[in-house]
């Protein structure tokens, strides 16, 4: 009897896949090259270490021969949009610009494939792509960070975790970057067994497999470098309230001090105030808004707990050097050079 003949018999036997898994990794101009490798080189590393094809994968563009990743570089596709393929799962690999992603011939496709029962997910922003397809309603599912704003404005209907991956039955999506790589574990321990999966991590030194459930960042008392709980508290505060801004008084009442005594803690750990970091907390949440939606200027800084459109644009020209439209005109501008460098 073949060698492979009895790896057919054994993996039967353990409730195992004999046939490869065929899986799409379909690639959305300016996608993250450290997303999309920690995705796909588990599944080669997995081949290598088991000594048979356990997977084949291919590359799918929108509408060219190549992708272009966030890093300048492009990688080669092998396939189209709208091409009928055979696939078990397929991966939607994109980046910043996915917010406002609405090509329709690509949602259809998703979508078709879903009707056919294929396992969709999406990786890094590609979770928005799957989001406008319709493909996350009644799923839970996650984001990279810097998208959960612009994510939770244009889709308030969905179960959005702070998490590094969801699984939910047949949809996957991963915060991105080495995120994935935890992810991928999942997978090859669900389909190959934890013994293989524990290899493909040693393989790329991973010491340490996160579950899905884990922090997408570093805690705040990491962050800011320090153990003080009452500063701790009212940081978490700022940062869940910038929508509907605290007062300082409420601030320091929920930390259990003196408004005084805060102000302190915020000169002593920070160099900075109490105002001014929350203010500028709230500048960045609306340079994001700005960089990854179409909402409205006026909306975006209502959404970042300005209630003055002509204070908002001040606080923003002072804080970036040029006022909130402009912010909207540069983008346009950075998405027609990414457009141009990648024909």
């Amino acid at each position: 009897m073949s060698i492979s003949a009895i790896l057919m018999i054994k993996n039967d036997m353990l409730g195992l896949p004999s046939e490869p898994r065929k899986i799409g990794f379909l690639l959305i101009d300016d996608f993250a090259l450290m997303s999309f490798a920690s995705a796909i080189e588990p599944f080669r590393a997995a081949n290598v270490l088991a000594g048979r094809t356990l997977y084949h994968w291919v590359t799918i563009g929108v509408d060219r021969a190549a992708a272009a990743a966030s890093a300048g570089l492009s990688v080669r596709t092998q396939h189209r949009v709208g091409d009928d393929l055979d696939l078990d799962t397929l991966l939607v690999c994109a980046g910043s610009n996915s917010a406002e992603f609405a090509q329709e011939a690509v949602l259809q496709w998703l979508r078709r494939l879903a009707r056919r029962g294929v396992r969709i997910g999406g990786v890094s922003a590609g979770p928005f792509i799957l989001a406008r397809a319709g493909l996350l309603d009644g799923y839970r599912c996650t984001i990279h960070w810097e998208h959960v704003p612009a994510f939770r404005e244009s889709f308030p209907q969905l179960t959005l975790r702070r998490s590094l991956y969801e699984i939910d039955r047949d949809r996957l999506t991963c915060a991105g970057g080495i995120a994935a790589l935890d992810m991928m574990h999942a997978l090859i321990a669900a389909e190959q067994g934890r013994t293989l999966a524990d290899k493909v991590s040693e393989w790329f030194l991973q010491t340490q497999i996160r579950v899905g459930t884990g922090a997408q960042r570093r805690s705040l008392q990491e962050r800011y470098d320090t153990a003080n709980a009452h500063l701790l508290t009212a940081l978490e505060l700022v940062e869940s309230h910038i929508e509907h801004p605290m007062s300082r008084r409420a601030l320091a009442q929920a930390a259990g001090i003196s408004v005084r005594q805060l102000e302190r803690l915020f000169a002593q750990h920070l160099d900075t105030t109490l105002d001014g970091h929350y203010r500028e907390i709230r500048l960045e949440r609306a340079r994001t808004l700005l960089r990854q939606t179409v909402l409205p200027v006026a909306e975006v800084g209502l959404a970042s707990g300005f209630q003055s459109a002509s204070h908002f644009s001040r606080q923003y020209k002072r804080r970036f050097g040029h006022a909130p439209a402009q912010e909207r005109r540069t983008k346009a501008q950075r998405t027609i050079r990414a457009g141009r460098a990648g024909r």
